[in-house]
Order: C-alpha cells, then structure tokens, then sequence
C-alpha cells in the first residue's frame, strides 16, 4: 500500500511541476508550479501523531520542499530543514543571549507581515490550556508573555518548525528553550524542569521540546510562553486562541504602534525576577479572593409575607446584617420581586 502511495504522489508530482507545452520551462513558471499554497483563516492545533507515524520521505522538483508519507497513508508537503536552516533569519543576530537583536525601536519596520503556517508548515499549540497569568504589567512591572498551567513532567511541544538558538538554564527563567522561527518571529518556553533540544537543533511544529516544571523563579508548575519579534515581546493571545489552543489566523501583521518600547526587555537580575513574581503571587491571591466572595454572596428575591425578621432567621444572619448589606432600615418597604443580599 505504502509503494503505491509512494507512485501515486510522485505522478501527482511529475505531473505538477514538468512543464509538457513546447514552450521552454522558465524560472517565473516554475516558481508558479512550486509556490506554496497559503492558508488564510483560523488554524486548529495539530495532534502529534496523528497521522500514524512516517513511512518515508520523498524528494521533489524543488530542493526546499520534500513530502512525507504517513502510515495511514495520508501525505504532506514539509519545508527541507537543512534549506531552511541557511536562511538570513537564522544567521541575523544568532547568539545565546534571551534578547539576540538589541535594536532601537524606532528601527523596527512600521509594519509586518508574518507567514505563521503554509501548506507545507503547521503549527501545535504548546499547551492548550486557560491562561491564568496575561501579557501586561503586575504593579509596574513587565510580564512579558503568558503563563501555562501545566503539571512537572507535562510536554512542552513547539509552536512553528524552527531553530533553537537557545536551551539553557537563565535567571528568572530557569530552563529555557528559545526557537527562531523562518519569518523572523521568535518563541520562549521557561521553567522548563528538563530540556530535550539544544543549541541549533531544528525543531518541526510539535515536537516535544522540553517538559513542564517550575525552575527559576516560579511559584509553581507551568510553563511560560513568550512570541518576540526582533526582541520585542507581544501577547501571545494575539496568535493564539486559549484555552482550545487554536491559531487564531495563517498571517499575522504586527504593527509598531502596538509594541510598548518597555517590551524590549529581558530581567537582568534575580531582584528584578523576585519583584515580578511577587506582584504576581499578589495579583492571583487577590483575584482568588475576590472570587471566592463572588461564589459566596447570595441574593434573595422578596414574597408577599417576607419581612426582614424572617429573611434573617431563614439564612442564619440578623437585621442589622441585612440592612448593612443592603443599605436599607428596618423600616424600609420590602417591595414584592425585589432582590436583596442576604449574604
């Protein structure tokens, strides 16, 4: 079955990119044959493994593209790594440092355009989950990504194939993979516990990268995800659609005005990492507590024969509790259908 997939798609192949008209194959016409088909609209979060595993990898007419076949034999296009490893935006700037670029931000173009998945590229959602720390400020302090609920030892897959420029141990961010990706975009993935790439390794979209922990400064397990473009960090759920973790479009036009110049920016020291974390212990316990008094306040609506008195020995509280709550007296007019707190 495997062999007859193999002829299949290698005719479908000579028969898209051999030119049969006697008129010579020119470059222009060939680019045509070979360019990618582009997605536009919502992309789900592909399943690793969802295919059954690979069979074999074929070559094409064009050294950047190869296809993949798949034990149930289903076929893809996917991009040649070590061609696209060669690629401008993986030798611009490529260092360990967590902010490789170092430029201005009035040098940044006042617009861009990113590519985030083809036909011959996908992308997997490194961990479909509800955030429950956003992109933003905690008490004057930058956080630069989301974070992840996630369990130690939980997967950590990559968002888009790419380069890892970066898997080390690193301050506040404890194990951290960084990975450049072909359209210039990068992706942070900390507090890792154990780190399975490294430096130059290229990565395909779902691959498990590292798994989830709390190392760094952390306050427990999850994992913290950053998107930076040219060393500016933006929110993640610009892309991403949590908690179903799919891609929210194929493009994504990132604009100047929307980056904060502060975002170029990555903690210097461990008193800097401490702060942010506070604030953010305060900014969860706080909106913790604030949801625990929503969950426990109770209203009751009035019925004809109701009087505060009743009300009061019906939910175990007193008068003056009641009118307390509810700004009233106890000579105020229960009116019939009006809600009151009762607790």
């Amino acid at each position: 079955m495997a062999s007859a997939l193999v002829l299949a798609v290698t005719g479908a192949l000579r028969a898209q990119t051999l030119d049969t008209s006697p008129k010579p194959m020119t470059r222009q016409r060939a680019d045509l044959l070979l360019q990618p088909h582009k997605i536009t609209g919502p992309v789900k979060s592909l399943i690793p493994g969802e295919h059954g595993g690979a069979l074999d990898t074929l070559e094409t007419g064009n050294p950047e593209v190869k296809i993949v076949l798949f034990a149930d034999n289903s076929w893809k296009y996917i991009k040649n790594a070590d061609i696209e490893a060669t690629e401008r935006y993986f030798n611009e700037r490529w260092n360990e440092a967590p902010d490789a670029y170092g430029i201005d931000y009035n040098s940044l173009p006042e617009r861009t355009t990113l590519w985030l998945v083809d036909n011959e590229s996908q992308y997997c959602c490194p961990n479909p989950t509800a955030v429950f720390s956003k992109f933003g400020y905690r008490h004057r302090r930058r956080h630069q990504g989301v974070d992840l609920p996630l369990k130690t030892g939980d997967p950590v897959r990559v968002a888009f194939d790419g380069k890892v420029r970066v898997s080390k141990y690193y301050h506040g961010y404890g194990n951290l993979v960084i990975v450049r990706h072909a359209n210039g975009l990068e992706t942070f993935y900390a507090h890792l516990s154990e780190r399975l790439v490294d430096v130059d390794d290229w990565v395909t979209a779902g691959q498990v990268i590292g798994k989830g922990g709390s190392t760094g400064r952390s306050s427990g397990p999850h994992l913290h995800f950053e998107t930076r473009y040219k060393g500016y960090a933006f929110d993640p759920e610009w892309l991403i659609k949590f908690p179903e973790g799919n891609l929210r479009n194929a493009t994504f036009t990132l604009k100047r005005k929307y980056l904060n110049p502060a975002s170029h920016y990555v903690p210097s020291s461990d008193d800097e990492e401490e702060e942010i974390l506070l604030a953010e212990q305060e900014e969860r316990a706080a909106a913790a507590k604030k949801a625990a008094a929503q969950a426990a306040t109770q209203y009751y609506t009035i019925r004809s024969g109701d009087t505060l008195g009743k009300i009061a020995v019906k939910y175990h509280t007193t008068v003056a509790k009641l009118c307390k709550l509810n700004n009233i007296t106890p000579k105020t007019t229960l009116k019939i259908g009006r809600r009151i707190r009762v607790r």
